[in-house]
């Protein structure tokens, strides 16, 4: 049975990593409560993906340390942590739904799997994805569409209480976008569970982001949308023109070094 935690799902404290001879971040220092989304945006190159992989102990902070679920991290992992990579590997999807689920349930147990009170139906909702009113397309893009929505259903099979998910709505069209979303806003809702999301556009997510988290440069900023997302503050972070502009009833983030950095928002969220 797991053992509940009732503090901070994730608290990271003075966290600072170098790669490669320069400084990717230092000096965070960050406390996700229950229920609480965070996105975590930045050009490539920033260490979005390598924070993550702090969290679940595969990287090792240069200072600092990081406690999950109450826990120090550590390279053996915690399988009360859900996690979603960044590819969809297409080699998920020869797989029926409901078994590559199901590995998400009780993958890590020993042995033939134990059925358990309430295991069958939460696979069978997940594997559903209650995405009624999605198309399904055929063809490749359909299977990396499938085996996105997939893996989300995966990681949350086991009703992670903190879920880290590294670019969920890449190769997604709108439609899957949203329903993938949906199914995360809903576990994190339901579960209380803390969530740090990925993402090179805040669009789909903007309204259900508590904070944002903003790497650039070296460096990073913290704080509501409408504090992070301003053409003052980017500029800063960057140390070049960055500009937040009006594109009828959005906002887009232009002049940023990196493309992945050009992000479009909605227009009321921002001031």
């Amino acid at each position: 049975m797991k053992s509940e935690h009732s503090g901070p799902p994730l608290v990271i404290e003075n966290a600072a990593l170098r790669r490669g001879g320069h400084g990717l971040w230092s000096g965070l220092d960050l406390t996700v409560d229950p229920g609480e989304l965070i996105a975590v945006l930045g050009p490539s190159g920033s260490g979005k993906t390598t924070l993550l992989r702090a969290i679940l102990g595969l990287d090792r902070l240069s200072k600092g340390r990081i406690t999950a679920l109450g826990e120090p991290v550590h390279r053996a992992g915690n399988r009360r942590i859900g996690y979603i990579p960044a590819a969809p590997a297409a080699r998920d999807t020869a797989m029926r739904a409901r078994d590559l689920v199901r590995l998400g349930v009780d993958g890590h147990r020993f042995g033939p799997p134990i059925p358990h009170r309430g295991d069958r139906e939460r696979v069978d909702e997940l594997a559903r994805g209650r995405r009624r009113g999605v198309r399904r397309p055929s063809g490749r893009a359909a299977l990396r569409r499938r085996a996105g929505r997939l893996r989300v259903a995966q990681a949350l099979a086991d009703q992670p209480r903190l879920l880290l998910c590294d670019e969920p709505l890449t190769s997604l069209d709108l439609a899957n976008q949203d329903a993938v979303v949906r199914m995360i806003d809903r576990h994190r809702r339901e579960q209380q569970a803390a969530v740090l999301l990925v993402t090179h556009d805040i669009n789909p997510v903007l309204g259900k982001v508590d904070r944002i988290l903003y790497l650039a440069g070296g460096r990073f900023m913290l704080g509501a949308p409408r504090d992070v997302l301003r053409s003052d503050v980017l500029t800063d972070l960057y140390g070049a023109a960055v500009f937040v502009m009006r594109a009828g009833n959005r906002l887009v983030v232009v002049g940023a070094p990196d493309a992945e950095a050009s992000h479009h928002h909605h227009e009321g969220e921002h001031e």
